[in-house]
């Protein structure tokens, strides 16, 4: 790793908890989970790491991406699908099998901006969130690696268990970042 400087990506697992922002707003700012709450306190300015967003409604998205309100929840039917549509398959899937596949961005077109388009692949990379998400995270990771997005070498740290030790663990991950320079 210590032929690229650091650049570091957090993939964290959507909220159920969200604010009440009428409209569409960035996901950063929708999110209002403990682990979200965390992430703001911690690095409220994200100028030392990306944040990505693996939400059961919109897929793989920037954090920075608008979002609209949503209840829906990631099941094993949806995350196999996921895996299985991989970094190509737009979310939110078109409502109607007959309309058009024109329907929001996959991860691939989520994840170019984040890198340079594959100029600056992640070195170090968090994965947070339950069971279901870290397996959709973690298929994910192979493709990104596969398009240069993510560098071979990277460190991949998964965060993952009570909700306390999630919350200390992405503290954890973040701490480091706050006074480096890139």
């Amino acid at each position: 790793m210590d032929n690229h400087p650091t650049h570091r990506l957090l993939i964290l697992a959507c909220s159920a908890t969200k604010t009440n922002i009428p409209g569409w707003t960035a996901a950063i700012d929708r999110y209002d989970g403990p682990l979200w709450q965390t992430l703001r306190t911690i690095a409220p300015d994200r100028q030392h790491t990306k944040v990505a967003v693996l939400s059961a409604r919109y897929g793989f998205i920037d954090s920075r991406s608008p979002i609209e309100h949503y209840d829906s929840r990631l099941t094993k039917n949806l995350a196999e699908r996921m895996i299985a549509g991989g970094i190509t398959t737009r979310w939110p899937r078109p409502p109607s099998p007959r309309k058009l596949d024109n329907y929001g961005n996959h991860a691939g077109c989520e994840i170019a901006p984040l890198t340079d388009h594959g100029d600056r692949p992640f070195t170090d990379v968090a994965l947070a969130g339950g069971h279901l998400y870290l397996q959709v995270m973690r298929g994910f990771i192979g493709d990104f690696r596969e398009r240069g997005y993510i560098a071979r070498d990277a460190r991949v740290t998964e965060i993952n268990g009570p909700i306390g030790f999630m919350r200390r663990d992405l503290r954890a991950w973040l701490q480091p970042a706050r006074g480096e320079i890139r």
